[in-house]
C-alpha cells in the first residue's frame, strides 16, 4: 500500500520567476538535448537573444547583427537603440518586462511575452548583458540568472546597441552539449531569407540575401524544378513556391521572422489558398494530393501580436491577422489568388507544366489504389502477429508534455532489438526490427511500398502515407551497427527516405544514433569511446592495464550498457540534405547501377589502414 502523505498548507510552494524557469526549463525552451537536434534549447537560447535584434532592424535601427561563437560561449551584438540603460537590468531578468507590450514601439515583433531573455540568463551559467546609448554604455554580469555584478554606466564611444554574451548552463544541458556551427548557420541564413538589406555575420562569415524566400528555395532545392521558382508578395507577406520531381511536400513557413517548423494556420491556409487557386484556373477539381504532390515551398507573414502554441514559437495559433485585421485564412487563401492566378496567367509555358505533373500524380495515385488496398488488408492481418514494432505510449501530435520525445529506433535484427527493447523507456521510444537488408529503391516507384512488406510496415509505423501531418514520432533514429553491413542498411534505408519521404529529413525528424566502437574499463571505472581517439584519451586516463573491448554490433551489447546510449547522453547525428542540389543524382552514383564507374572511384580513393589490435 502506497504511503500517504500529508497535504497541507506547507504542501503549498510558490517558486520566484528564475526558480521557476531554471526547475521547468521545458515550459520556456522546449526540449533540453544536448545540440545535436536543431531544435535542442541551447539554439533557442540563442533565437531569443537574436530575435531581439531583428525586431530592432525591422523597426528601422540598425543593419548588421554580430555573432560570435568560442567553445560554448555565443556572443550577440546589434547597432540598434540599445536597452534604455536604466532598465537594462529589468529587461534581461525580470519576467514580463519589456517594450514589445508597447505595439507603438514593436509593431509584429516576434518576442511579445517578455520572457525570452530571461529564460537564457536564468538558464546560463554565465550572462552579461552591456547597452549603448547616447555615448554611455552599462554592464551587467549573472551567475546562473542571479546579479553578480552591476557596473555604472560610464562614458563610451561604441555605436549604440546592444551586447549579449551567454554560457548554458551544463546542470541543465550536460556535460556533453555542443554548439554544431552548421545549425547556427541555417537559422542566420533564415534571418537574412527574412530581412533583406539586413547583415548576419557569424564567426566572420556574411549572412546576407537580396533574394529573400526565394533565395531560399534554391538553396532548399535538392533537384530540378519543374518550372521557375514563383515569387509573389504584398505588405505582410511573401510566398514563394515550385514543384520538383520527389515525393511529399516540402514547407518552410514563418510568422514575424519566426520559423514555424509545426506550421499553423497560416501554413494550412496557403495550402488551402493553392488549391483553390489551381483549380480556378484549370477549371478542374483536380484532388487537393496531386496539386501538392512534390511542392517545394516556403510562405511568410507578419502578424500582429501573434498567439503561438508554445514559449518556443513552432506553431501559429492565431486566427487573425490583427485586432481589426481580416482572419489569416482569408488574408493567405485571398492572397494566392489574386497573385499567383496571376502569375499562371502570366506563365502559359509554366502553367501548363504545373497541369502535367497534376495529371501525372493523379495516375500514379489511381494505379496505387488497388494495391494500397491489398496491402493494407495484408498489413492487418500481419499486424496481428507483428513483432517488427515495440510500440511506445506516448506518440507526436498528442497533447501529452512529453510527444516530442516520441522516437522510434529502426534496428537491425531480433538480438539488437532486443536489447534496445528491454532497457528503453516505453513512454517515448519505440523499435522497428528489421529482419535483414531492406530493398535498394533506387529508380523505383512508390508502389515499391505497398509490394514490400517491411516498407509498408514501417510507412505504417510511422504514418506517413499521406504525409508528415500524422507522423508518430518526432525523432526516427537509424540504429545500425558500425560495420560494413550496418553501413550498407544505413543508406539504404536513408535512400528510401530520400526517394519518397524527404520532409522527414527537411523537417529535422532523422537521425542515426551513434554507438561506441570500444568499452575502457577497470574495475573502479567504466568509459564508452565513440572513436580510436576517444579510446586513447581514456587509456590515458585509466590505465594502459585497462580492459578494451571493441563492439562489433549493437547485438553484444547488453541491455544494462545499452540503457546508456539512449538515455540522457544520448548521440544521434542529424541527416541532412545541406548543400545537396540534385539527390537523384547522388543516388544514382553510389545506389544506382553504374557498377565500374562506381568500382574505379573507390579504387582511385581508397585507403589502407592498419588493423586496429584488440587488447
Amino acid at each position: 500500500m502506497a504511503a500517504k502523505h500529508n497535504y497541507t498548507e506547507d504542501s503549498i510552494k510558490t517558486l520566484s520567476p528564475l526558480e521557476h524557469i531554471r526547475l521547468r526549463p521545458g515550459m520556456y525552451i522546449g526540449r533540453l538535448g544536448n545540440g545535436t537536434h536543431a531544435e535542442d534549447g541551447i539554439y533557442v537560447l540563442l533565437k531569443e537573444t537574436v530575435d531581439n535584434s531583428i525586431d530592432e532592424y525591422t523597426m528601422g535601427y540598425g543593419k548588421r547583427v554580430e555573432v560570435h561563437l568560442a567553445d560554448r560561449t555565443i556572443c550577440v551584438r546589434d547597432y540598434g537603440r540599445g536597452i534604455p540603460l536604466g532598465k537594462l537590468i529589468d529587461c534581461v531578468s525580470i519576467i514580463n518586462t519589456g517594450a514589445k507590450y508597447d505595439s507603438e514601439t514593436f509593431q509584429k515583433s516576434v518576442g511579445l511575452n517578455g520572457v525570452g531573455q530571461k529564460a537564457v540568463n536564468a538558464l546560463s551559467v554565465s550572462f552579461r548583458a552591456q547597452a549603448v546609448r547616447d555615448g554611455k554604455a552599462k554592464l551587467v554580469e549573472f551567475e546562473r540568472g542571479k546579479l553578480a555584478q552591476d557596473n555604472r554606466p560610464a562614458k563610451s564611444d561604441e555605436r549604440d546597441g546592444t551586447y549579449i554574451e551567454f554560457t548554458p548552463d551544463e546542470q541543465l544541458f550536460g556535460k556533453n552539449f555542443a554548439f554544431r556551427k552548421e545549425f547556427i548557420e541555417e537559422m542566420l541564413w533564415n534571418y537574412a531569407y527574412l530581412n533583406r538589406g539586413l547583415t548576419l555575420n557569424f564567426n566572420s562569415k556574411n549572412f546576407k540575401s537580396e533574394g529573400g524566400l526565394s533565395d531560399l528555395l534554391k538553396k532548399k532545392l535538392t533537384g530540378e524544378t519543374l518550372y521557375p521558382i514563383v515569387h509573389i508578395e504584398a505588405e505582410d507577406i511573401e510566398v514563394a513556391l515550385t514543384h520538383g520531381g520527389h515525393y511529399g511536400e516540402e514547407y518552410y513557413s514563418f510568422v514575424n521572422g519566426q520559423h514555424t517548423t509545426m506550421g499553423g494556420s497560416h501554413q494550412a491556409a496557403f495550402r488551402e489558398g493553392l488549391v483553390s487557386t489551381v483549380r480556378n484556373f484549370f477549371g478542374k477539381q483536380y484532388d487537393a494530393a496531386d496539386i501538392r504532390q512534390s511542392i517545394v515551398a516556403a510562405v511568410s507573414v507578419r502578424v500582429q501580436e501573434p498567439i503561438f502554441e508554445s514559449q518556443t514559437k513552432t506553431k501559429l495559433g492565431s486566427t487573425d491577422m490583427g485586432p481589426s485585421g481580416p482572419t489569416i485564412r482569408q488574408f493567405v487563401v485571398g492572397f494566392m489568388q489574386q497573385h499567383f492566378d496571376n502569375w499562371l496567367h502570366r506563365n502559359a509555358e509554366a502553367a501548363e507544366t504545373l497541369r502535367k505533373k497534376i495529371e501525372a500524380s493523379e495516375r500514379e495515385r489511381k494505379e496505387l489504389s488497388g494495391i494500397r488496398n491489398l496491402a493494407k488488408e495484408r498489413a492487418k492481418k500481419a499486424n496481428l502477429h507483428n513483432k517488427k514494432l515495440r510500440d511506445c505510449r506516448v506518440h507526436l501530435g498528442t497533447k501529452h508534455k512529453r510527444a516530442e520525445q516520441s522516437t522510434i529506433f529502426i534496428v537491425e535484427g531480433d538480438s539488437a532489438a532486443g536489447s534496445l527493447t528491454a532497457c528503453r523507456d516505453v513512454q517515448t521510444q519505440a523499435v522497428f526490427a528489421l529482419k535483414g537488408k531492406p530493398l535498394n529503391t533506387f529508380g523505383l516507384t512508390k508502389k515499391v511500398i505497398y509490394e514490400n512488406e517491411e516498407f509498408h510496415l514501417l510507412q505504417s509505423a510511422l504514418n506517413i502515407e499521406d504525409g508528415l501531418d500524422g507522423l508518430r514520432y518526432n525523432n526516427v533514429v537509424i540504429a545500425t551497427d558500425a560495420d560494413v553491413d550496418g553501413m550498407h542498411i544505413r543508406l539504404l534505408l536513408i535512400s528510401f527516405v530520400v526517394k519518397f519521404f524527404p520532409e522527414l529529413i527537411t523537417n529535422g525528424h532523422l537521425t542515426v544514433l551513434e554507438t561506441p566502437l570500444f568499452r575502457v574499463r577497470t574495475k573502479k571505472q567504466t568509459v564508452y569511446c565513440y572513436s580510436e581517439a576517444e579510446k586513447q584519451s581514456a587509456l590515458k586516463k585509466l590505465g594502459k592495464a585497462a580492459e578494451i573491448t571493441r563492439f562489433k554490433g549493437l547485438g553484444e551489447v547488453s541491455p544494462g550498457e545499452f540503457k546508456d546510449f539512449i538515455g540522457m547522453g544520448m548521440r544521434l547525428e542529424p541527416v541532412t540534405l545541406k548543400n545537396l542540389h540534385n539527390t537523384e543524382d547522388l543516388l544514382g552514383f553510389y545506389m544506382g547501377k553504374n557498377t565500374p564507374t562506381r568500382q574505379n572511384f573507390i579504387i582511385d580513393n581508397l585507403r589502407i589502414e592498419k588493423d586496429l589490435v584488440e587488447v
